[in-house]
C-alpha cells in the first residue's frame, strides 16, 4: 500500500492508497485546496471541521448541477444509476437487433 501527503488549507495529511493511485490522489486533493482557498478567501480562516463541511457542500452543490445538466435526478443512488445504465443497454441492445432485421428485410424485398 502506496502513502502520499497531501495539503489542503496549508495543513499536510498523510493519506494511504493503493499503489498507483498516487497522482489520482494528488489531483483530487488539489481540487479540495482549491476549493478552502476559495472559501478562506471569503471569510477568513475558520476552523478545520467548518472548512470540511463548507467543501463538501460546494462539491455537493456541483455534483447536484452537474447531475441536473445531464438529466439525472439528485437523489439518484449508485444502484439506481446502474440500473438505468442497464436498462439503457438493454434498448440499445434492442435498437440494434431491430435495425439488423430491418437490413435483412429491406434486402429481401430489393430482390423481390
Amino acid at each position: 500500500m502506496a502513502q502520499v501527503t497531501i495539503s489542503i488549507n496549508s495543513r499536510e495529511y498523510a493519506i494511504a492508497c493503493e499503489d498507483g493511485q498516487e497522482a489520482r490522489i494528488l489531483q483530487l486533493s488539489q481540487i479540495l485546496d482549491e476549493k478552502a482557498k476559495q472559501l478562506t478567501d471569503g471569510t477568513g480562516q475558520i476552523s478545520e471541521s467548518m472548512l470540511l463541511a463548507m467543501i463538501g457542500l460546494l462539491l455537493a452543490d456541483e455534483l447536484g448541477e452537474l447531475k441536473k445538466s445531464k438529466g439525472i435526478p439528485e437523489s439518484s443512488s449508485a444502484a439506481e444509476l446502474e440500473k438505468l445504465q442497464q436498462t439503457d443497454d438493454e434498448l440499445a441492445g434492442i435498437i440494434k437487433s431491430l435495425s439488423d432485421r430491418l437490413k435483412v428485410l429491406a434486402k429481401e424485398i430489393n430482390l423481390l
